[in-house]
């Protein structure tokens, strides 16, 4: 790959995806993932619902969901939702999961990697 290639490929990923501190992990048994990571682990919990909660674990927030499992979940925030899916699937990603009411769209890549896409907020 030549300097100018890499260096556009850097460009492009920084302004088109950025990563969250968030990773999410779901799993059907919650009251036992919970109880580990909070007891176990001992991380302070930053946010407490009937179906998520969220722990700090200093470099990242780790979310645990209630439901079917599909591997650590990482969150890439971008400008243009609906662009950077067309963009993920046309380069041979598969949506996994969307959910317009959060709004998230869970993509898993050609690689096996599953992420999420949420909206960047908009810029000060």
């Amino acid at each position: 790959m030549s300097k100018a290639t890499r260096h556009y490929s850097e460009i492009v990923v920084k302004k088109a995806f950025q990563s969250s501190r968030d990773v999410i992990i779901r799993t059907d048994a919650w009251a036992d993932a919970t109880r580990f990571y909070e007891s176990v682990l001992g991380l302070p919990v930053s946010h407490r619902s009937e179906e998520l909660m969220g722990f700090e674990t200093g470099a990242f927030c780790l979310y645990v969901e209630k439901g079917d499992e599909h591997g650590p979940v990482f969150e890439f925030l971008v400008p243009d939702v609906e662009a950077a899916k067309r963009r993920l699937v046309d380069a041979g990603c598969t949506i996994v999961e969307e959910n317009a009411s959060v709004p998230r769209c869970y993509i898993r890549d050609p690689y096996g990697v599953v992420f999420n896409i949420g909206r960047a907020p908009a810029a000060e």
